[in-house]
C-alpha cells in the first residue's frame, strides 16, 4: 500500500493555532514526522503533517477539538510497536504523541486493580507493582503501551490463562472525535448498566477515540512459577502435545510453539543452545504442589509424543532468560535476512483445528520458493500462531508473494472457524478479510457505529473497515 498522493495540505490556520497553544511541542520537522509515520510493520512510512506532544487528557481533547473544527485526521502514537500499520497517516493529519502520559495514577492492592495513563508500558506497570505481591499479566512481547494494547485488543504469551486486554480492562477515559471526554466502565467487577462502551473501545484501533487512561485488573503473583522447554521430532508432535494438554484442562499460564527456523534464529540472536527442532515453551503458575503436578503431567504427554530435552527453569533468572529469548524471536527472525522487513501473520483457530491449520500452512510454505523464509512462533495454547515472512524492501516481488501467502493463510483460518487476527488487529493490512470473517450485515453495523461516533472520519481514517 502506498501513501495517497491526493492528501490535503495541513491548513495554515490549524498549524498557527497549534503553534500558539503548544509552542515547541508542535512540530512539522521532517525527521519528527518520519519517526511518527512508521511502525514495526512491512509497510512503507506514511508520515503525518505535524506532531503534537500531549501531556494530559485535557491537552489531547484540545488537539482533537481543533482538528475536528478543520476536519483534519488525528492519529495517536504510543510506543510505535504495532504490526499492522495502525500508526500510518494514510490521509495525512496530526499525530498526537502520548509518550509523556506515562504515569501510574493509582494502585489499589485490596481491589486488585490499577489506574494508569495510556503510555505506561507493561514493564513499567509491573516495576511499579514491585513489592505489592501483584502483577499485570498481559504480555505481547514488545514493551507496548497499555493504551495501544487496549486499542488493538492485544494478548500475548499469558493469554491462555489470564485472557486478553478485553478481559482485563475495567474502564477507561477516551477522547471522542469532537473533543469531548468519555468515561467508560468503572471499578466494579461486573455491571449490567447499559451498553458496554469499554468493550466497544477495546480493539477500536483509535478509529472511535483516543484512550488516555485505563483501569486494569491485577493478579496475585503466583506462589510458585516454573518454566520448561521441550523439543519434538516434528511440528505435528508438538501440536498434538498442545491439544492434549489443553483438552485435559491443565491450567498452563503459557504454552508457546517455535519451529526449527525460529529456534535457529533465537540461538544465533540470543546465544542460546536450544536443540534446533520444533519446540514448546511452557510456564506453570500456582502452588508449589500444583505446579509440580501440572509439569509432571505435561512431561508425560510430551514423552508420549517423543518430546526430547525436557528442561526445567525454576530460578527467576533462568526463567527470565528463557522468556526473553522467546520475546526476542521477532528481532531474531529479522536477523535471518539482514536488511529485510517482516510481514507477520496472526491467525487464530479453534484448538481442535490447530494441527490442520499448521499442517496446511507449512505445505503451502514448502510449495513456495526456498527464499521465502517463514519462521513460526505461536501462542498455541489459544490456537494463535504467526508466520513471520521476511521481505526485501528492494524486491517488490518479495512483498507481493508474502502478501499472497498471508492472504491464503487468513482465508484458511477463517474457513476453519477462526480469525485472520488473534491479537495484532486489522490496521490497513487485514481489511480485505473483514467481510469474509464477519459478513456484510456485521460490516454494515460497524460502519454505522463509526459514522455515528465519527461522522467526519477524522479518527485514524483508513483503518479496520474496508472501503465502502
Amino acid at each position: 500500500m502506498n501513501a495517497p498522493t491526493d492528501r490535503l495540505p495541513l491548513p495554515e490556520a490549524l498549524a498557527e493555532q497549534l503553534t500558539s497553544r503548544f509552542g515547541a511541542r508542535f512540530s512539522v520537522a521532517a525527521a519528527v514526522r518520519q519517526h511518527h509515520g512508521k511502525d514495526e510493520s512491512s509497510y512503507p512510512p506514511m508520515p503525518p503533517d505535524g506532531v503534537v506532544f500531549a501531556e494530559s487528557t485535557g491537552e489531547v481533547a484540545e488537539v482533537v477539538a481543533l482538528c475536528h473544527g478543520f476536519r483534519v485526521p488525528v492519529i495517536a502514537f504510543g510506543t510505535g510497536t504495532s504490526l499492522e500499520g495502525h500508526l500510518l497517516a494514510v490521509n495525512g493529519g496530526i499525530c498526537i504523541d502520548l509518550s509523556a502520559m506515562n504515569h501510574v495514577l493509582a494502585v489499589r492492592a485490596e481491589d486488585l486493580d490499577a489506574t494508569v495513563q495510556c503510555c505506561v508500558t507493561r514493564k513499567a506497570l509491573n516495576a511499579a507493582l514491585n513489592g505489592t505481591g501483584l502483577f499485570f499479566p498481559i504480555d505481547p512481547g514488545a514493551d507496548a503501551s497499555l493504551g495501544g494494547m487496549a486499542a488493538t485488543r492485544a494478548s500475548g504469551t499469558n493469554a491462555v490463562r489470564y485472557g486478553t486486554m478485553r478481559e482485563n480492562v475495567l474502564g477507561m477515559t477516551v477522547v471522542l472525535p469532537d473533543g469531548h471526554i468519555l468515561k467508560t466502565g468503572g471499578r466494579a467487577r461486573k455491571s449490567a448498566a447499559g451498553y458496554d462502551l469499554t468493550r466497544l473501545m477495546v480493539g477500536s484501533e483509535g478509529t472511535l477515540g483516543i484512550i488516555t487512561e485505563l483501569t486494569v485488573r491485577l493478579y496475585p503473583v503466583p506462589e510458585a512459577i516454573s518454566s520448561a522447554v521441550c523439543a519434538f521430532p516434528s511440528l505435528a508432535a508438538a501440536v498434538r502435545t498442545v491439544i492434549q494438554t489443553i483438552q485435559m484442562g491443565i491450567p498452563l499460564a503459557r504454552i508457546e510453539l517455535l519451529d526449527t527456523v525460529a529456534i535457529t534464529a533465537i540461538n544465533r540472536h540470543s546465544k542460546t543452545t536450544l536443540r534446533e527442532a520444533p519446540t514448546l515453551f511452557f510456564e506453570f503458575h500456582g502452588s508449589a504442589t500444583g505446579v509440580r503436578e501440572q509439569a509432571e503431567t505435561v512431561q508425560e504427554i510430551a514423552s508420549e509424543q517423543d518430546g526430547q530435552d525436557f528442561e526445567w527453569a525454576t530460578r527467576p533468572e533462568d526463567r527470565s532468560r528463557l522468556w526473553q529469548a522467546r520475546h526476542d524471536a521477532y528481532y531474531a527472525g529479522l536477523g535471518l535476512r539482514p536488511g529485510c522487513r517482516a510481514l507477520t501473520t496472526d491467525v487464530c483457530v479453534p484448538i481442535s483445528r490447530l494441527a490442520d491449520c499448521v499442517a496446511e500452512t507449512f505445505a503451502d510454505l514448502d510449495a513456495e520458493a526456498a527464499d521465502l523464509k517463514g519462521p513460526l512462533v505461536g501462542h498455541v495454547g489459544d490456537g494463535n500462531f504467526h508466520i513471520m515472512l521476511l521481505t526485501d524492501p528492494e524486491k517488490p516481488e518479495d512483498l507481493t508473494r508474502a502478501k499472497e501467502f498471508a492472504s491464503r493463510l487468513a482465508q484458511r483460518a477463517i474457513r476453519m472457524d477462526g480469525t485472520c487476527t488473534g491479537e495484532h488487529g486489522i490496521g490497513i493490512g487485514k481489511q480485505p478479510y473483514m467481510a469474509l470473517e464477519h459478513g456484510d450485515v456485521a460490516i454494515d453495523l460497524m460502519r454505522a457505529i463509526k459514522q455515528a461516533i465519527d461522522p467526519d472520519n477524522i479518527m485514524n481514517p483508513g483503518k479496520i473497515l474496508p472501503p465502502a
